[in-house]
């Protein structure tokens, strides 16, 4: 028998792995950034969101 035939199986692909738990989570971790600049934009007045170049119409359709 020859070594490549006598090793044991690897257990998992580092592939299936990422698809299962790393990109759910980085998705859900593009999505809570999303959500908490959009709410400390809203909290911004108008004055402010000028100074950095924003309109509320731009705060109220950020996705």
């Amino acid at each position: 028998m020859e070594f490549h035939e006598n090793r044991a199986a690897k257990p998992f692909s580092w592939g299936l792995i990422k698809a299962i738990f790393i990109i759910p989570y980085h998705h859900w971790q593009r999505q809570r950034m999303r959500a908490c600049t959009r709410k400390i934009l809203s909290q911004l007045s108008d004055a402010q969101l000028k100074d950095i170049g924003l309109t509320c119409h731009d705060v109220r359709h950020y996705k």
